[in-house]
C-alpha cells in the first residue's frame, strides 16, 4: 500500500472515530503530504527516527516557525499511532524525537472600552448595519467562534429562553446564554433587517446577506475589519479577538474558570487558562502606570 493510500485511511479513520471538523481533516492530509514529499521515493511505512530529525532540522534551516514544525511533529505521531493499531508498523520513528520549543503567545485582546467603540461602530438605521450590529452584539455576548457565528441556523437560536444551542468543534453541542443586550438587537434584526435582506426569499441560516444567502467567515472578517478602523482601533485584530475579549473581561470580573471553559466550548481546563495569564498582564500594567512605586 502506498504513502497517500495510507494517508487516505487514516484521514477516514479520523473523521468516523473522532468526528473532526473538515478544516482540522485537511490540516493534516497538508502536514502529511509535506513530509511524504520531504522523503523522495521512500513510503511513510519506511521511515526512522533519522528521517524526522533530518527533515525538521531542514525546516529550521528553510526558516519554517517552529510553530508550524511541532504542528507537524504532532500530526506524524498520531499518524504513526494509527500504523502501530494497524499493526501496519511495530515501532513508532517519533517516539524519541523531542518537539521544537515554542513560547506560548497570549492572543490579543481588546479593553472593554475597544470593545464598546467596535460595537457602536455599525449604523443602526442601515438594513446592513443593524445586521452587523447584531452579530457583533453576539460575538462578544458568547464568546462564539465566527465560524460558529456564521453558521447558526434558525432552528438553534431560542429568543424565549436567550440561549443557542452551538455546534462547535468535534460537532460537539453546547447550550450558551446570549445576555439581555444583544438578545434585543438580535430580535430587532430578526423581525426587520433580515427580512428586508431577504425579500420573501428562503433561508435557514440565521446571519443572511442580500444575495438570500448565509454569511461567510471570511466577508463577516472583512466586516469586523472595517468597522475597526472606523472606530479607530489600533490594537491587532483577528477573527477571535472578540472571543478573547470575551473570556478575559469575564474573567476579569471575577468568572469561575470553569464556567469560562464550558461557555467557550473548550475540552481541555488548560486550554482556557491562558485567559488568566491575560488577566494577570493587565493587572500588572496598571500596578505600574498608577501606583505610586509601580
Amino acid at each position: 500500500m502506498t504513502s497517500k493510500q495510507f494517508i487516505g485511511l487514516f484521514i477516514d479513520a479520523l473523521w468516523v472515530e473522532n468526528g473532526l471538523s473538515k478544516n482540522t481533516l485537511n490540516a493534516y492530509a497538508s502536514d502529511l503530504r509535506i513530509f511524504t514529499k520531504s522523503l523522495g521515493e521512500k513510503e511513510l511505512t519506511d521511515v526512522d527516527k533519522l528521517d524526522i530529525s533530518k527533515f525538521l532540522n531542514q525546516r529550521y534551516d528553510d526558516g519554517i516557525s517552529a510553530r508550524s514544525s511541532a504542528r507537524i511533529l504532532s500530526s506524524l505521531r498520531r499518524f504513526y499511532g494509527y500504523l502501530i493499531r494497524e499493526k501496519q508498523i511495530r515501532s513508532d520513528p517519533t517516539a524519541l524525537i523531542e518537539p521544537p520549543r515554542i513560547g506560548k503567545p497570549l492572543p490579543h485582546t481588546l479593553s472593554e472600552k475597544e470593545v464598546d467603540l467596535l460595537l457602536n461602530a455599525p449604523e443602526i438605521t442601515a438594513v446592513l448595519g443593524m445586521r452587523d450590529k447584531a452579530m457583533l452584539e453576539m460575538l462578544y455576548a458568547t464568546g462564539l467562534r465566527v465560524s460558529e457565528l456564521v453558521s447558526l441556523t434558525l432552528s438553534q437560536v431560542n429568543l424565549r429562553m436567550g440561549v443557542l444551542r452551538v455546534t462547535g468543534k468535534g460537532n460537539k453541542e453546547r447550550l450558551t446564554p446570549i445576555g439581555e443586550q444583544a438578545i434585543f438587537y438580535l430580535e430587532v434584526y430578526m423581525q426587520q433587517s433580515r427580512p428586508a435582506l431577504l425579500s420573501e426569499r428562503p433561508c435557514e441560516m440565521v446571519f443572511v446577506t442580500n444575495r438570500a444567502a448565509g454569511m461567510t467567515r471570511q466577508a463577516f472578517w472583512h466586516i469586523i475589519k472595517r468597522y475597526a478602523k472606523k472606530a479607530e482601533i489600533k490594537s491587532h485584530l483577528s477573527p477571535h479577538t472578540l472571543r478573547h475579549a470575551f473570556a478575559t473581561h469575564l474573567i476579569n470580573h471575577g468568572a469561575d474558570l470553569r464556567v469560562v471553559q464550558l461557555l467557550l466550548g473548550h475540552s481541555d481546563l488548560s486550554t482556557t487558562q491562558i485567559y488568566t495569564h491575560i488577566a494577570n498582564e493587565r493587572l500588572k500594567e496598571l500596578h505600574s502606570k498608577f501606583h505610586p512605586r509601580g
